[in-house]
């Protein structure tokens, strides 16, 4: 069971990696964020989006999440000299990773010792997680990332920004997946959702 557990740790760990968005955030610290009661849109900014988000659908699915979860910490749209002013930005860009040989199971192989793995000079430090973690080549994927900052209208300064990024397989599913990661990014606004007490 022990053999097992140590094999599928492993495997759940890289599935997890794969499917999950990263979140990043930034801000000027000496920000006093509860000053701020109302907010605006400037338009998107468009940066190597390659046709992904630029449309109605994905516009409206990335306004409508952070909207809600904007009046969900106490603020309130304006179009009238508001607070803080939003603008997103998405980007979905052509980047490589390397690809590995061998067995990603460990020197055993899956299910338990492999007498055949055996040979002259080998060692744990060899090829338990080296010889057979070899990178042999790249492959190419898309990156998508969500960027969604805040600017301080009275002195035009952007005081927040929170990134999510994540691997991007088609357009449908990156489009359908926005809310999911503008909820992410949000999380990282310095203002906690309200209570509602």
């Amino acid at each position: 069971m022990k053999r097992l557990l140590i094999y599928c740790i492993p495997l759940f760990m890289v599935l997890a990696s794969c499917s999950a968005y990263q979140y990043h955030t930034t801000k000027i610290e000496s920000t006093d964020f509860s000053q701020y009661h109302t907010y605006g849109w400037l338009p998107p900014s468009d940066s190597l989006s390659k046709s992904y988000f630029d449309n109605d659908i994905a516009n409206a699915n990335i306004l409508e999440a952070a909207n809600r979860e904007l009046e969900a910490r106490g603020l309130t749209y304006s179009k009238d000299n508001p607070d803080l002013l939003f603008r997103y930005i998405a980007i979905v860009n052509n980047k490589s990773r390397p690809l590995y040989s061998g067995y990603p199971y460990g020197p055993w192989g899956m299910w338990g010792y492999n007498p055949w793995m055996w040979g002259p000079g080998w060692g744990w430090g060899a090829w338990g997680w080296g010889a057979w973690n070899r990178p042999v080549g790249k492959e190419r994927y898309r990156a998508g990332h969500l960027i969604i900052e805040a600017k301080d209208r009275r002195s035009n300064r952007v005081v927040w920004q929170a990134r999510g990024s994540g691997e991007v397989k088609n357009p449908e599913q990156a489009i359908n997946k926005l809310p999911e990661i503008v909820t992410g990014i949000m999380e990282q606004f310095p203002v906690s959702v309200m209570s509602g007490e």
